[in-house]
């Protein structure tokens, strides 16, 4: 099993972040309602998007912007 994260898309190609280092990959391979910053998990030859983890990184990620954006 490998995870990775949606960076970008660029034309057909979805750029994903494995341990630091990106991956292009085709969009068609894919869920199709993936989007950028979804956390995929690569796994016997499928994929899916791991509902989970990506939930936990966007309230991770607003709770920096929440403290970042402080009065």
């Amino acid at each position: 099993m490998q995870k990775g994260i949606i960076d970008r898309f660029e034309g057909e190609y979805a750029v994903i972040e494995f341990d630091g280092k990106t991956e292009d990959v085709l969009r068609s391979e894919l869920p199709a309602e993936v989007k950028p910053g979804d956390t995929l998990i690569f796994e016997e030859g499928k994929v899916r998007i791991d509902t989970e983890a990506t939930a936990s990184r966007k309230e991770e990620i607003d709770s920096l912007m929440d403290d970042l954006f402080e009065e």
